[in-house]
């Protein structure tokens, strides 16, 4: 079994509420899995841990049993509650020695590369310093709606940027059920290759009154880690010594099994870059680019939708309209808008200041898995 050496965990809403309801925060669910990763972490492991529970915790300190649907309310709620949510991580950690920093981030630091990189080197310094990286999304200056599935996206992208080994997500179920209702379901134990009857058969309808997510953000986080050649295993929080079962290779959960090896650049294209505009291409362009390390050219774009700039990530469909790949382009909408289905040597005649005739380089392309 490969040695797991950097480990990003994650911790849902909803298992941070139940937790704390049981007893003291010592002596809880949450208490014993922060032990258990002090254990690990003094093993020589480099673990890092994403919470979601900012609004739980706000609702908690207000006594709301409903979690508000207005935007500033929620924002204020994750205010409140953030405040809350550390001081419960900083005492807990502190029973063990450890140090704890709080890094709060938005989608636009995933999408703005300098910012991706700026926050991966500080993920990074932390665990070298010996300092517990806590990570959640920073839902008080977020103006849209909450977005990252109870953090289960935020985790995966975490785990991506960081280069971890593994991503476990710890919920209060024990992991993917063959059917998400009735009594036949079982626990499916290992995930090779996440196929569109896996996405049909998740349950992606409910939501908690507390969290975000469901076993649909779950997959989706399973996506982009197992894109990224991150092993994902969703678990039972409140399974006794989970953590450790799990690192001993004892079959807990569902395990995703990693499905590709990516650069750093092609991760921040794929799911860190927020697109900007789509290019539709015709069916020879797509077998194309599908089936070798190619460029796109002008030649084979049939239509360009969107607002864009040069260096923008867009999104590149078939003619259907599905997406199969994205990249780094190299020309605006409006000159692509003028040099679309013409061929290379034309470009430089009709856009006098081009540099290149590429719309999007082979090493600024990658396919969707």
């Amino acid at each position: 079994m490969k040695e797991f050496k950097r480990i990003v965990i994650k911790i849902g809403t909803s298992v941070l509420t139940k937790s704390l309801a049981e007893a003291d925060a010592a002596h809880s669910t949450l208490g014993s899995l922060v032990q258990e990763f002090s254990r690990i972490r003094s093993e020589g492991k480099e673990l890092l841990l994403v919470t979601s529970g900012a609004i739980g915790m706000g609702m908690k300190s207000l006594s709301w049993q409903d979690r508000p649907q207005d935007i500033a309310k929620k924002q204020a709620l994750a205010a409140l509650g953030q405040v809350s949510l550390m001081q419960t991580y900083q005492q807990l950690f502190k029973n063990d020695n450890l140090m704890v920093a709080q890094v709060l981030l938005t989608r636009g630091d995933f999408g703005d590369r300098q910012r991706y990189l700026n926050a991966r080197q500080t993920l990074l310094t932390l665990l070298k310093f010996g300092i517990v990286p806590i990570i959640n999304e920073n839902d008080t200056v977020a103006t849209e709606e909450i977005r990252f599935g109870d953090n289960d996206q935020l985790s995966a992208l975490v785990a991506a940027k960081i280069d971890a080994d593994l991503l476990v997500i710890l919920s209060d179920v024990d992991g993917l059920y063959s059917s998400q209702k009735g009594k036949e379901s079982e626990i499916l134990p290992l995930i090779p290759q996440i196929t569109p009857e896996i996405e049909k058969m998740v349950w992606k309808g409910i939501k908690s009154s507390l969290g975000t997510g469901g076993m649909g953000s779950k997959i989706e986080a399973a996506k982009i880690a197992t894109a990224s050649s991150v092993t994902m295993i969703i678990a039972n929080a409140f399974r006794k010594n989970v953590l450790s079962e799990i690192l001993r290779g004892e079959p807990i959960g569902t395990k995703f099994v990693p499905a590709g090896s990516l650069t750093a650049k092609e991760k921040w294209i794929l799911f860190g870059a927020v697109p900007k505009g789509e290019i539709f291409v015709d069916q020879g362009a797509e077998l194309i680019l599908k089936g070798r390390k190619v460029s796109l050219l002008s030649a084979g774009v049939l239509e360009v939708k969107g607002n864009f700039v040069k260096k923008d990530v867009v999104r590149v469909k078939a003619e259907d309209g599905q997406e199969f790949a994205r990249g780094i382009v190299s020309f605006s909408s409006d000159e692509l808008q003028k040099i679309k289905g013409r061929k290379s040597s034309e470009i430089k005649k009709i856009l006098k200041n081009a540099v290149q005739v590429e719309v999007i380089h082979r090493d600024s392309l990658v396919l969707v898995p």
